[in-house]
C-alpha cells in the first residue's frame, strides 16, 4: 500500500507548498480539449487554488518539450487528415495558427511556473538505466521523479506509470488511487 499518493480533488492546497506538473495536467490545462471533462474540471480547480493560495509551480524543459510535442501531436489527431504525415502536418499553413495557439499556452504556462533545471548532472544515470533495463519504467518519468524527490516537490500528474515512485502525487487516475 503506498500512502503518498492522495486525490488531488479532495486535498486542501497551503500556502508556499511546491508543486511540479506533469505534461498530461498541463494538456489538461492548457491543451485541446478531450471528452474526459471531468478531468480537466478537476485539475484546473486544483490550479486555481494552487494560484489561489500562492503555492509554486515549477517546470522544466523536459515538460514543456513533452507538452509542445503532444499538443501539437493531438492538434494533428483532432484534423482528421492523417493521409498526411505528422511532419506534413507539422509543415502545413493549417499548423501555423496550431503553433501560435501552442505558444501562447506555453507563454501562460509559464508565467505561473518557475522554471528550473532539470538537474541532470546530479542524476545517475547508471541507476536510472539498470531501473529502464528492468522494464517498466519510462525514462522521462524517471528524471521527473528525480526531480521531484530533489526539490521537494509534489507531483500532479494524471500517469499510473507513476504509482511505484516513492514521492508526493497528487491525481485524479483511479488506477494510482486504488494503489494506495
Amino acid at each position: 500500500m503506498i500512502s503518498n499518493i492522495s486525490p488531488v480533488s479532495q486535498y486542501v492546497f497551503t500556502t508556499n507548498e511546491k508543486f511540479f506538473f506533469d505534461a498530461n495536467i498541463w494538456l489538461f490545462l492548457f491543451g485541446p480539449q478531450t471528452p474526459k471533462k471531468n478531468l480537466v474540471d478537476i485539475y484546473s480547480k486544483a490550479f486555481s487554488e494552487i494560484v489561489k493560495v500562492d503555492g509554486q509551480i515549477y517546470i522544466d524543459v523536459l515538460v514543456l518539450s513533452e507538452y509542445i510535442n503532444r499538443h501539437a501531436k493531438l492538434e494533428y489527431e483532432l484534423a482528421d487528415n492523417q493521409s498526411d504525415s505528422f511532419k506534413t502536418f507539422r509543415d502545413s499553413t493549417y499548423f501555423e495558427s496550431i503553433a501560435k495557439g501552442i505558444s501562447v499556452a506555453v507563454k501562460i504556462i509559464t508565467d505561473y511556473c518557475t522554471m528550473i533545471d532539470s538537474g541532470y548532472d546530479t542524476v545517475s544515470i547508471t541507476n536510472l538505466m539498470d531501473d529502464y533495463v528492468n522494464g517498466g519504467t519510462d525514462f522521462n518519468d524517471q528524471i521527473i521523479s528525480e526531480i521531484c524527490r530533489n526539490n521537494g516537490f509534489t507531483l500532479v500528474t494524471h500517469d499510473g506509470d507513476f504509482k511505484s515512485q516513492d514521492i508526493p502525487i497528487l491525481t485524479a487516475n483511479y488506477k494510482l488511487l486504488d494503489s494506495i
